[in-house]
């Protein structure tokens, strides 16, 4: 592995400014922060190893609800690439295609953050435009980590993106999509709603006083066909130790409450 320089990096990009800090307990490990929050953090010897808590339980969704081996990924949303590098050790094999809008924030990580998987492809595009613009039934796999700030483009959580979504997902295949809220979680809510009204199998994960209404915290929607996949799901996060929960059937109808789904203006 090329190793790359420890010093820290503030760097004009096309959606602000980046900032690459090496970890001081961690060598060849990194934070990226973005517009001053903290957005990734890769770690180059072992991507396995994962610090922000909502990009481990990414990994363990996809561990519970997609079947072993290779899969086809669809990232929208690059950032450092965290999950990307990880899947690559965890699946071998896998063709992944990483989405970003910001070209120089592109650059950035791959220049300084060399990938070591030439099955990962970054695509510099529009989010909705590349879902759009992709094969039916090409993906196992979609994951949504894309944000403004601390919020969800209105563009990519409507139910005509998760028509879209669904298009491109092979029979079996998953929608993943991390969210920012706070109580009374009226964003997640309605994002819940608007994956109802495209999936036949929905789910919420996330920590469960985050659920109760307390702080402010990533909820990871969960969406598909299957819900044998939503069993493996339930039974997995249950043996979690960071507490979390999975909201779905009279549980996630419960959490929507009188959310009404979101569409296109």
């Amino acid at each position: 592995m090329k190793r790359v320089s420890d010093r820290a990096l503030i760097v004009r990009v096309d959606t602000g400014t980046a900032e690459l800090i090496p970890d001081p307990d961690l060598p060849d490990a990194w934070l990226l922060r973005l517009n001053g929050t903290a957005q990734s953090h890769v770690n180059l010897n072992d991507p396995t190893l994962i610090a922000f808590d909502y990009i481990r339980r990414f990994a363990d969704v996809i561990d519970a609800v997609a079947p072993p081996g290779a899969l086809d990924v669809l990232h929208l949303g690059g950032g450092a690439m965290t999950l990307p590098r990880c899947l690559s050790v965890l699946r071998p094999g896998s063709g992944q295609r990483v989405v970003e809008l910001d070209r120089a924030l592109a650059d950035l990580v791959t220049t300084r953050l060399p990938l070591d998987d030439d099955d990962i492809e970054l695509v510099v595009a529009d989010a909705r435009a590349a879902l759009e613009a992709a094969d039916p039934e090409s993906a196992d796999v979609i994951v949504a980590d894309i944000f403004t700030g601390s919020k969800v483009p209105p563009h990519v959580s409507t139910v005509e993106f998760a028509q879209a979504a669904h298009r491109v997902l092979r029979p079996g295949g998953w929608y993943l999509a991390n969210i920012m809220d706070v109580a009374p979680l009226a964003v997640a809510r309605r994002q819940a709603a608007t994956l109802r009204e495209v999936f036949p199998q929905v789910a919420v994960v996330a920590d469960a006083a985050l659920l109760r209404g307390r702080g402010t915290g990533n909820l990871l929607m969960v969406a598909g066909n299957a819900p044998e996949g939503i069993r493996h799901l339930t039974r997995r996060i249950a043996a979690d130790p960071t507490r979390a929960r999975v909201e779905h059937g009279p549980k996630l109808a419960d959490f929507i409450r009188t959310a009404q789904p979101r569409r296109d203006e």
